[in-house]
């Protein structure tokens, strides 16, 4: 017999931890290799995290509503003979911390000495942990890899009740400064304490699932770190909707699926992004990354949440192929059958905010990405003409977010031009949908 580790698994580029939404199994239970074991819910997409071994559960380290780490065990299982691991967690592989005892991880009589020169580096979950029950950090000994500080250690202690004598705030401060990402960008900020709200009788309270905790915690961080700048353009689209309405019946008929006016903008606005390189980048802390493939991220709500796949290289794509992925991705989204990867990957976001009536919004970028695109509703308008006649036109605000450390107004200004003009271009004589 051996008792084995299953870790919180990497559910996406950038992702750093997971919130246990709902436990599948618990301790006793038989369970094979590959078989789901909790929901886990991110800001990027809600997942099962897999067994990687034949076995039975022994132990659950986690709670419903605890958020850990990638990397950090979620539970045990006991399994026969020498089973082999599934590699499903991307960080270092740390002790159990079911071998350290309380009292050996919190009592010292004097600080961690450590080597000339070295930093002592903690995550953003450990610092929040510490500030959170006055533990001093500086007195406490991991138990991971390279003796860092883990969330674990810090619970171990707090369920000890013999808590190390706190340093003062800014001590602690100048002696703990956050853990190095891959990125160069700074940490979440500290969420604000709660406010107390009073609850007065007929009041509902709505408690707050996982998925809506990392929804606001990603919002939370794009909006502290991206400077956010806001302009809007206005496109007369008559030619596009009399295209569109002249094949939507036909096309229905023969593909079995819905030709939008969204497919037509998101290839418009991939067109767009080859021409305009600039506008498909990130920000990298001490340099920009312009990414090569043009990677769209569609916004799809549920009643109670938001999702953002990702159509793959969509300037590759015809306008019945991204209406086609459309398609499928807002069905997966909608009966709970969207994949991690299917979440990855995305350079360039643009949200269909017209399809609920919205004429003009501000997006919130969506972090690590440069730049959000709202297409507003689609709106009957009287226009003025040339030769100054007054005529009923299709017309629709196109308003884009983005991150002025990467982009200034100058290529923002071009980029929505050049979408304008291809859009305004659009006609039964010189577009094609396959």
């Amino acid at each position: 017999m051996a008792l084995e580790q299953i870790k919180m698994p990497q559910l996406g580029e950038s992702v750093t931890e997971g919130t246990i939404e709902k436990w599948l199994v618990k301790p006793g239970d038989h369970v094979n290799k590959y078989d789901a074991l909790a929901e886990v819910n991110t800001d990027k997409v809600t997942a099962e995290v897999p067994s990687s071994f034949t076995g039975v559960i022994k132990e659950l380290l986690a709670n419903e509503g605890d958020t850990l780490a990638v990397g950090e065990i979620v539970c045990t299982i006991e399994t026969e003979g020498g089973a082999t691991e599934v590699v499903v967690a991307a960080a270092p592989e740390q002790p159990s911390a079911e071998t350290v005892k309380p009292t050996e991880i919190q009592k010292h009589a004097a600080p961690i000495q450590r080597e000339k020169g070295a930093k002592a580096r903690y995550s953003p979950a450990v610092l929040k942990l510490s500030q959170e029950h006055g533990i001093d950090l500086t007195l406490v000994n991991g138990t991971g890899n390279e003796g860092r500080i883990t969330r674990k250690d810090l619970l171990k202690i707090i369920e000890s009740g013999e808590i190390p004598v706190a340093a003062p705030a800014e001590t602690i401060a100048a002696k703990a400064p956050v853990a190095s990402q891959t990125s160069a960008a700074a940490p979440a900020p500290k969420a604000a304490p709660p406010v107390n709200v009073p609850v007065a009788v007929g009041d509902i309270e709505i408690p707050v699932t996982g998925i809506r905790k990392a929804i606001a915690a990603n919002m939370l961080r794009s909006k502290h770190e991206a400077p956010h700048a806001w302009t809007m353009i206005e496109v007369d689209v008559t030619s596009l909707v009399q295209y569109r309405d002249s094949i939507k019946n036909e096309f229905k008929q023969k593909e079995g699926f819905n030709v939008t006016y969204f497919a037509f903008f998101v290839k418009a606005v991939s067109q767009a992004l080859k021409e305009f390189p600039m506008m498909n980048s990130m920000w990298a802390g001490d340099k920009i990354v312009q990414k090569k493939d043009i990677n769209i991220s569609i916004a799809v709500a549920t009643e109670d949440a938001l999702f953002v796949p990702v159509i793959k290289n969509a300037d590759e794509k015809t306008i019945k192929g991204i209406a086609r992925e459309v398609n499928e991705l807002a069905a997966k989204v909608r009966s709970g059958k969207l994949k991690s990867d299917e979440m990855q990957g995305g350079t360039f976001t643009v949200n269909n905010t017209g399809s609920f009536g919205s004429v003009q919004s501000m997006g919130i970028i969506n972090y690590p990405q440069a730049a959000i695109l709202q297409v507003e509703s689609i709106v009957k308008r009287p226009v003025i003409m040339d030769g100054g006649m007054i005529a009923a036109r299709d017309m629709v605000n196109l308003c884009l977010s983005l991150d002025h450390r990467v982009l200034d107004g100058l290529v923002c200004g071009r980029f929505l031009a050049r979408v304008k003009e291809i859009l305004e271009n659009i006609t039964k004589e010189n577009t094609s949908v396959y």
